[in-house]
């Protein structure tokens, strides 16, 4: 436990199997399970990168939000669509919804 510490101190990115490897070189053979749970009881885990899930292209353009600071004080002042498809036996279907933001109905429904 006294080299995993020291291991994790000097490499705090390594994970149970990396520092399996590094007790191997060691001249230790030990079970990837246990190191786990070594390490979940020495209270230590490796740091694992942050998920990048959006990555943003500089050559989009931003398009500004049209709709910031309006107030939205009657209907049929601001609509919106989605647009999504529905999987089917043979193909799918798209489905279109309008929704008023006023009063939060829906305006129209499209198959």
């Amino acid at each position: 436990m006294r080299l995993m510490d020291e291991e994790h101190l000097r490499h705090p990115a390594r994970g149970s199997r990396q520092m399996v490897d590094f007790l191997e070189d060691q001249g230790f053979i030990v079970n990837r399970k246990r190191v786990q749970r070594l390490m979940r009881k020495m209270g230590i885990e490796g740091i694992s990168p942050a998920r990048r899930t959006t990555l943003r292209n500089a050559g989009h353009q931003v398009y500004p939000y049209l709709l910031r600071g309006l107030r939205i004080e009657r209907p049929n002042q601001v609509w919106c669509s989605d647009i999504t498809y529905i999987p089917m036996r043979h193909g799918f279907m798209y489905l279109v919804a309008v929704m008023d933001w006023y009063s939060r109905c829906l305006a129209a429904i499209g198959f």
